[in-house]
């Protein structure tokens, strides 16, 4: 199905600190020479998606490099060829063990690139990533052109799902618009990726016993078979159970509430108990939420939220978390800090204006 049009405007703990590791190239693929990719022909083999790979793990200053390593066009290609892939996956993709389960992003590049440097690049290991790719940090596109990349070239290994900020009204506050504008002189690139965006599946199942949504649970969906109905290739709706699953938020309160975020709802440990016994599921993951040790155990373990940017926007100080599942679903949780400081560049900082806030 095609996506409808919008018009706008413009358990076990472990630790590890970041600082200790420095990036190193992305093993498998280290060409000699680095500069403007150029593409073999009019779609990407697997050679050419290795040589963006590559590159894209082997940049250091972040920011304008994006822009060196695809311009519009490829970006273009890429998205049309990630469509492609996730138009063939269900609403709630279902995922195998074993995993790496990975919260917001939030275009904090030089951390991902560290998450991978302390979970394990692809495709020797297996992740799932749960929305907001984009906004808030320096270097969203460097964040999404890396994730999508990875996506295409390795579709079974990479698991991407929607958050909140994989929207177009959104994006035009928090920063990716423009990040994009900035970079490339045009707004092109930034609707390239937001159209990608309506075809992310809006949850993932983990060997059908872990639910796996951005945000929370919706009082309109009491089984995930009614999520696997929705017409998920839209802009994210302000209200309804697509607006739900990216918004809410577990709660302390019993039953559901007014989300204080103004959409989506807060949920109670009795529809999280009621949900996962509907569903046989052992308990729910989701992201969305800011939590200062990375990761935060509510509702008897019914629900477990990962955040992982660390310092979110660089001033939170934070820890970020990410959660390994193994074959026999045994979890492991890693905290991590951010990447070395110098790694963020001198040059992001001055270009990138005061971002407004919403609840955090």
């Amino acid at each position: 199905p095609a996506p409808k049009t919008f018009s706008f405007s413009a358990p076990q703990l472990l630790s590890s600190s970041a600082s200790q590791h420095s990036p190193r190239p992305f093993s498998p693929f280290n060409p000699s020479v680095f500069g403007p990719f150029k593409m073999s022909s009019g779609t990407f083999s697997s050679k050419d998606l290795d040589e963006i790979i590559s590159n894209i793990f082997t940049l250091k200053k972040g920011g304008s490099g994006a822009a060196e390593i695809l311009g519009e066009g490829d970006v273009c290609r890429l998205c049309d060829m990630a469509k492609d892939i996730f138009q063939s996956e269900d609403n709630v993709k279902s995922v195998k063990t074993p995993v790496i389960v990975v919260g917001d992003v939030h275009g904090q590049f030089f951390d991902l690139l560290e998450l991978f440097e302390i979970g394990g690049k692809p495709p020797f290991h297996n992740y799932l990533f749960l929305g907001d790719y984009v906004d808030r940090g320096y270097y969203s596109l460097d964040c999404v052109l890396l994730l999508v990349a990875l996506k295409v070239r390795y579709p079974d290994r990479i698991s991407l799902t929607r958050g909140n900020h994989e929207c177009r009204q959104i994006t035009q506050v928090y920063g990716f618009y423009d990040e994009c504008l900035r970079v490339h002189g045009t707004a092109n690139v930034w609707k390239h990726f937001t159209d990608l965006f309506d075809f992310l599946p809006l949850a993932a199942i983990v060997d059908d016993a872990i639910f796996c949504p951005h945000g929370g649970l919706s009082p309109s969906l009491d089984r995930i078979e009614h999520v696997q109905k929705l017409d998920r290739y839209v802009e994210i709706p302000h209200e309804g159970p697509i607006c739900d699953l990216m918004w809410s938020d577990p709660d302390d309160r019993y039953g559901w509430g007014i989300s204080p975020r103004g959409a989506g709802y807060t949920f109670g440990q009795d529809i999280t108990e009621t949900f996962n016994h509907e569903n046989s599921l052992q308990f729910i993951v989701r992201a969305h939420q800011l939590i200062m040790e990375g990761y935060q155990w509510q509702h008897a373990n019914g629900v477990l939220t990962l955040f992982s940017a660390p310092n979110y926007c660089y001033r939170c100080g934070n820890q970020a978390a990410i959660m390994l599942l193994d074959e026999m679903l045994n979890k492991s949780i890693i905290q991590f800090d951010p990447a070395p400081r110098h790694q963020h560049g001198p040059e992001g900082k001055a270009k990138i204006k005061a971002l407004p806030d919403y609840f955090l």
